[in-house]
């Protein structure tokens, strides 16, 4: 029994070592996936890491820094180096921004990852971003072999004629090999992630990668969203324009908190093309998403950077464009003006008063009465128009009254009104805008 057992041990290794020799795998062996990697200059890398990302079959994403001569340097290092070759003070080349893009070649090929790379910025800006200025900021894609360098030549080329179609200048982007890559600080990775309210880039020139046996040109539909406004077709006295961008969460909370409830005089539009209206100017670059920019005469006045829910701030910014100074000095340092000064004091037409900067409705002419006081008085505002505080100013113990729109001050609310409310809402007639019926 015991030479039994010894033959068959014996057989089974013959037969194993036959299996091995003849690359026999076991059966529970699962292939691992297969990655591929190509790192991007897109300006700022935060914005960069966020939204290539978000591309289906991209397993990760690093900041870094890349093409610079050098090495083992980091972020405060790199703009010291910036600033000295600004200063002609040396002629060792900088590092630029950039992202580590990991792929799976089996779920999303190269070719979709780098028209994703050209239509998520500018890449016809040279040494910049935006706003943001200096070779650092450059675009550029560092390749690992040759078959990565002939497909971003030619995707260079296809977007190429898509932007020039457009009338986009030449692409500035630098196409070399990988030189010196550095993982960036570890605060740097995935900073949109850990600081929600951080920048928001622009995301490209709107302008689409064509689509693979398709003319290099953009769809009607595309066209029609990114294609620079007509000045012909807005208001060449003032004209608000909303510059916003794809995907873009703090446009979407613009348009939810102000666009959706505009009332104010001065007209609006939006726009995903970051260039001014044809024949109009814009006094700078933009930078981030949503920028407001009010144009008077066709050149750009002033300007809003970014929106995050501060309804307030921004209705002051605008309320600084369109006010008088006398009337700056009553909504935003809670003056007063001199009594039986106000135009619409004895204005006694069937209408409706109205916040001067949002439009919002704020008192009926019927709820108007002559108090005497030498301002326009009213027993009651129009529901939700108004809000309260506590005034202790002067020595005295009031309530002062702001819009609830805009948040300018308004004037006071005081018991000695008549029936129905018996409420005196003593209102500066400069902060209101008197639109009859």
């Amino acid at each position: 029994m015991k030479t039994f057992i010894a033959a068959l041990a014996s057989l089974l290794c013959v037969l194993t070592a036959f299996a091995m020799e003849k690359n026999v795998m076991p059966t529970n062996q699962t292939n691992t996936i297969k990655t591929d990697y190509i790192v991007l200059g897109m300006g700022c890398f935060w914005g960069a890491e966020k939204r290539m990302s978000e591309i289906p079959g991209v397993l990760d994403v690093e900041s870094g820094y890349a093409g610079g001569d050098l090495p083992g340097v980091g972020y405060q290092q790199i703009l010291n180096h910036e600033r000295l070759l600004l200063a002609g003070r040396t002629t060792a080349r900088n590092h630029a921004e950039v992202i580590k893009v990991t792929f799976d070649p089996a779920q999303v090929p190269l070719q979709t990852v780098l028209a994703k790379f050209w239509e998520n910025h500018n890449p016809t800006q040279g040494d910049r971003q935006g706003n943001d200025i200096g070779s650092n900021y450059r675009s550029a894609i560092y390749y690992h072999d040759e078959s990565q360098k002939a497909l971003a030549l030619s995707t260079q080329n296809a977007y190429q004629q898509a932007l020039s179609a457009a009338e986009y200048g030449k692409i500035t982007t630098e196409i070399l090999p990988l030189k010196n890559y550095i993982t960036a600080e570890e605060y740097h990775q995935d900073y949109l992630q850990k600081n929600p309210n951080g920048y928001c880039g622009l995301g490209g020139t709107g302008v689409k990668y064509p689509a693979s046996g398709q003319p290099a040109t953009q769809t009607a539909s595309d066209s029609e969203l990114t294609k620079p406004l007509d000045g012909k077709d807005l208001n060449f006295a003032q004209q608000l324009v909303i510059f916003e961008a794809e995907h873009c969460e703090y446009c979407k909370l613009f348009d939810k908190e102000v666009l959706s409830q505009w009332q104010a005089a001065v007209p609006v539009v939006t726009t995903m093309n970051t260039n001014p209206p044809t024949g109009w100017a814009l006094e700078k670059p933009l930078f981030a998403t949503p920028t407001i920019v009010l144009f008077r005469n066709g050149k750009e006045i002033a300007r809003y950077t970014g929106y995050n829910g501060e309804q307030a701030n921004f209705w002051k910014w605008l309320g600084f464009q369109l006010l008088t100074p006398e009337q700056q000095k009553i909504a935003f340092e809670q003056g007063t003006e001199p009594p039986f000064t106000a135009s619409n004091l004895d204005e006694k037409r069937p209408g409706k008063f109205v916040d001067p900067v949002s439009g919002a409705p704020l008192f009926l002419s019927q709820a108007k009465f002559d108090s005497g006081t030498g301002w326009p008085s009213f027993f009651d505002p129009i529901e939700g128009s108004v809000t309260y505080h506590d005034d202790n100013s002067h020595g005295m113990q009031r309530i002062e009254v702001r819009s609830a729109s805009s948040g300018i001050h308004l004037g006071h609310v005081f018991d000695d009104g008549p029936p129905p409310s018996y409420k005196r809402y003593c209102i500066n007639g400069n902060v209101l805008k008197f639109i009859p019926d």
